[in-house]
Formats: C-alpha cells, structure tokens, sequence
C-alpha cells in the first residue's frame, strides 16, 4: 500500500518520480507528468486510501486563499488524518493538508482565551498553555489530533457535563470556496459557525479557531465496579452532581459487555503520584503493543479479561495533573504492522432513557458476529444546541466501540454488515451514530440519524454553488 505522503516531502517525492519518468520518455515536460503521478491520502487505518490529484500545504490563511483560487476542481481538507473513511480527501481534487499551519495567533491567560491555527495538535498546544497552568477544556482523549480536525468532526473526550467541542468554541475563520475570509462567532455569521463545527469541511476550510480554556489542576482517580441496570443514575447522582469530577468514562469488556466499570478524575490537593506534568513524547509503548496484541489474537488472554478487571479495581490511587492526562499519545495504541489488520472506532449515542437495552442489544450483536472487541468507553454528554448536525440533540451516552479487522475486502464488508446492525439499534432507541468512521451506513440511516442535513445542503448550495468542498463522505451522502 503507499506510503502516507510526509506535508514536507511531497513534491520532493513527486519530482523524483517525474524527473525519472522524463529521462525515459525523452524529457516530456515535467509538469504534464507530475500531473499524470496519483498522490495517496491516507488515514490511521490504512483503510480507503484515497488517490488525489495534488497536495498543498498552506503556511497561512492567504496560502490556503490562493490554493483555492489556483485549483478548479474539488477540495477536501485534512489534519491528523484520524477520520477512518476517506473524510479527508476527495478522488482526483485537491487535498490542503494543514498540518503546517500550527502557529498560536495569541493567548489571552488571564481571560482563559486563546486563537492558534487550526493544523496545531492539542499536544503543541498543551506544550504552551502548561506553562501558564491553564488546560484545553475539550479535547479528544489523546492529543495527536490536530485543533481544525476536532472542530470540523465537533470532538469531544471525557470531560464530565462539557459536551462536543462546540461548546468550547468562541469563533472561527473560515475560507469560503470564492476565497473570502470570514470570521464566525455566536454574533456574526452564525450560520457558518454551526455548519464549520462537525460539518466535516463542507462549507469552507476552517484556519483559525478562537478556544476557552480552563485551569490545570491535580485529579485522583477514582475506579468502581457498577451494576449495568445501575450506571446512569450513579453517573447523575455520584459523577455529574459532585462538581470534583473532571474527566470521567466507564468500561464494557467482552464477552458480554454487561459490567462497567468506572473510572473518574477528580480534582484533588493530594500529592501526585505521577510528577510530570505531561506524558513526555516518543516513547516506544512496547509493553502495550504487546498486551494490546495479545487481547485480540490469544484465546488465554481473551479468558484472563475478568481477573484483569478485578485487578484494575484494586489498582493503587494516582494523582496526576489534568495536562498529564490529556496529553496521552495514540502511539500507544499503535499496533506493529497494519497489512494484514488494523484497529478502528465505531460510536454511537443512545438517551439515558435507552441506557441498559441498547447496551444488551450491542453485546448480542457483537457476539453473534464474533467482533474482535478490545472494549466499549462509555461517556457522557449534554444536548448540543449549536452545530447544524448535533450527534447529541438532546442529552445522550456515547459508547466508543474499539476493534480489530482485517484489512481485505471481504473483511470490510463483513464489517459493514454488524456496523448497520448497531446504526439501526441506535436509531431504534432514540440515538445516533458518529461520522467519521467508515461509511458503512446506508442513505437512509444516515437521513434518518441527521435530519438536520437539509438545512446543511440549503446553506451549502448558497455558500458553495459548484459544490467545491467534498470528501467521500459528503460524495456519498450530501
């Protein structure tokens, strides 16, 4: 499979080829074969590689003003590159890769404010707010993700009643597919701004993003076993009402998926018990590799899963600051090699109404067709009043299913058929599915799920009249 093109390497990669190509073709003109060379785009899966017909990667919002004026076809636009399901590019366009544009535009300490471009990873971020004991307030779980990429999926992690990103978003500048700069806040261009967050870069290329912040702190967690029939009124009466709590998420493991287990961070003057303040970078995560491989491949290890758990529960207490936690690296998740198999996300969110059904319907479906779970994290979120296309219209408990496939086809098309199971066991009860795993879901249950999606193509089809900004996952259902 291709190689994923480094932002910086690109064009060298390219012109080695063309330059190669010319010497055997009798020196055609360069450009005509750098055109002809497909790019690969390619996600942390190394599923749904897609072939792009150029690359740029802007410095700054005039170089992303003049790619967009230079190029006349499609354009899709990508960051980290977690989205699973070609959300970061489109076949034959042009592909803006961000990751460049990781400047801090200014920090506002005393006011918890702050602007930065929108290719910074949470982590280069956190490498600045720390020094000013201030923490991002929403984030993913791990921070490798870049702060455009998040908005445009509207993340969210474990923090406890903060809900998507959105929430935490002050304003935006967006690129429109004319080339004008505009700025969207809650005041001005409004519209914009509930589009850009979660729409997946269907309106515009969001540059820059204007966040709250919050305080860092030391947390202690917390680990308890609770009954299933029992979680969501100990996560109201003991998580949500005790306003310690910062990051919280529960546990399901296979086979039954039937027992969660409990962990929750709250704030503390306890001394710490892990002194860095963040995980430092580049380790190698061997141990959890291994343990990680073992889970999924070795039956023994698939039978120790309870004696494990139980152990977890009595695993000594740990203070930590709310900055060491956030900055988890997703390298330690990193299986040795993705050619024959890879780890992939799916979520989904349910009412608290719906809590304990949906979960014994997603453990018969898992287990009828012998999905090789790693396990379930069950968070929490309040309704989002402000995206266009909230994965949470009202209240909900979003469960993050983590798995093992194989990378065939075959493999992705028995995939396919457990993922409509549950999109259809969550619309069943009340609940939704997230966008951007592999697109699985059909039509219907994607208009089902977000109904909200013909205000997105009304706004779109007056924002970008030549329905420029695409991906697969807008190609196939917008």
């Amino acid at each position: 499979m291709p190689a994923e093109p480094p932002s910086s390497c690109s064009r060298r990669t390219l012109l080695a080829e063309a330059i190669a190509l010319t010497a055997a073709c009798g020196f055609a003109p360069l450009a005509a074969f750098a055109a002809a060379l497909p790019l690969a785009v390619e996600n942390v899966t190394r599923l749904y590689t897609v072939e792009v017909a150029r690359i740029e990667t802007p410095v700054d919002t005039d170089a992303v003003v003049r790619a967009l004026r230079d190029w006349p076809g499609k354009v899709a636009v990508g960051g980290g590159r977690f989205s699973m399901g070609g959300q970061i590019a489109i076949a034959g366009g042009l592909h803006l890769d961000m990751r460049r544009m990781k400047q801090v535009v200014w920090l506002h300490a005393e006011e918890h404010r702050v602007r930065v471009q929108a290719g910074i990873t949470w982590r280069d971020l956190q490498d600045v707010l720390d020094t000013h004991d201030l923490s991002v307030r929403t984030m993913q779980s791990y921070s490798n993700f870049t702060v455009g990429g998040a908005v445009s999926v509207n993340c969210h992690g474990r923090y406890v009643d903060h809900g998507p990103i959105a929430h935490s978003v002050r304003a935006l500048q967006l690129v429109l597919a004319d080339g004008t700069i505009v700025e969207a806040n809650r005041r001005e261009n409004s519209e914009l701004l509930s589009a850009a967050i979660g729409g997946y870069g269907a309106i515009g290329v969001i540059t820059e993003v204007e966040l709250d912040l919050d305080d860092n702190a030391k947390m202690e967690r917390r680990i308890e076993a609770v009954p299933l029939a029992d979680y969501p009124q100990f996560f109201a009466d003991q998580v949500l009402k005790d306003h310690s709590s910062v990051m919280h998420n529960a546990d399901l493991v296979p086979p039954r998926f039937d027992a969660p287990l409990s962990i929750t961070w709250r704030r503390t003057d306890k001394p710490l018990t892990r002194p860095q303040r963040l995980v430092p970078r580049g380790q190698t995560y061997r141990l959890q590799h291994e343990a990680l491989w073992a889970l999924t491949e070795l039956p023994l290890a698939r039978s120790l899963r309870e004696p494990a758990t139980a152990l977890v529960r009595r695993a000594r207490p740990e203070v930590a600051w709310r900055n060491h936690e956030a900055s988890l690296d997703a390298a330690s998740l990193e299986p040795e090699s993705r050619r024959r198999s890879t780890y992939v996300l799916e979520e989904f969110f349910v009412p608290p109404r719906h809590f304990a059904a949906f979960v014994r319907e997603l453990g018969s479906i898992l287990r009828r067709h012998r999905v090789a779970a790693v396990n379930v994290s069950i968070r929490h979120s309040p309704a989002d009043a402000l995206s266009l296309l909230p994965w949470a219209p009202e209240e909900v408990f979003s469960f993050v299913l983590y798995y093992k496939q194989g990378v065939d086809l075959p493999a992705q098309q028995a995939v396919g058929v457990w993922t409509r199971e549950l999109i259809d066991a969550a619309l069943q009860y009340e609940g939704r599915y997230y966008l951007p795993y592999q697109l699985h879901a059909t039509r219907e249950q994607f208009e089902r799920a977000y109904p909200e999606v013909a205000k997105l193509r009304q706004l779109k089809s007056r924002v970008d009249p030549q329905g420029r900004f695409s991906n697969s996952l807008w190609q196939k259902y917008l």
